[in-house]
């Protein structure tokens, strides 16, 4: 991966608007002028916390591209990772410029109408069942990385925390994703969320013994 430029990361900053960020900075930055900007652009930062140098052997932005071409490969919807970047090496602070999935995340949609999910947990539950059919362990699990696209199907966004795994994920891994879940849906008070009823979709709908509860 290329280093980024001082000048180029301080235009992308001043230039862009900050959609993210925490108290080490930005996190999501949406581009103007970007490369091929016939399409929106975002700058993602992945501020780390391990060791630099584990950073640096497993750069988070790499992980995230792979990720991405994992569930591309699959025919889930996720980002299209345009470039990845370091930032700062000595840190492991890597970066990356992608092109976001349209639509919204159902947790927007949850804060403007909480009704119009129960409609959707019929397709939803279908698409967690898809996700286990393939493997994919994904622990960010949540209505802020779910989103509901133009076409009606859903995607998933901050894709870093996901696992491909060897072996089909069994009835303890499908039950610690659906864990993950609800604490975070615990943890945001997001009690409007039907998860029990989400939970009893995907159980009636599941057809193989290693996504059974």
């Amino acid at each position: 991966m290329r280093i980024v430029t001082a000048q180029e990361l301080e235009h992308w900053l001043k230039s862009g608007e900050v959609l993210e960020h925490d108290t080490r900075g930005p996190k999501v930055v949406a581009l103007k002028n970007a490369p091929d900007a016939l399409e929106a652009v975002f700058l993602k930062i992945f501020h780390t916390r391990r060791r630099p140098w584990l950073a640096r052997l497993f750069p988070a932005a790499a992980r995230f591209a792979k990720n991405t071409g994992i569930l591309k490969k699959a025919g889930i919807p996720a980002p299209e990772v345009v470039e990845t970047f370091w930032i700062d090496p000595s840190a492991g602070l890597s970066a990356c410029l992608y092109r976001p999935l349209p639509g919204c995340t159902l947790e927007a949609l949850l804060q403007r109408d909480p009704s119009e999910i129960d409609a959707l947990l019929p397709k939803l539950a279908g698409f967690i069942r898809r996700l286990h059919r393939h493997r994919i362990y994904f622990r960010s699990l949540h209505t802020g990385n779910l989103v509901l696209m133009p076409d009606g199907n859903f995607g998933l966004i901050d894709v870093l925390d996901l696992k491909q795994l060897t072996l089909p994920l069994g009835p303890w891994r499908v039950r610690r994703n659906f864990r993950h879940m609800k604490h975070r849906l615990d943890r945001e008070n997001q009690t409007a969320f039907p998860f029990e009823e989400l939970l009893r979709l995907y159980r009636e709908g599941g057809k193989e013994k290693s996504e059974s509860l």
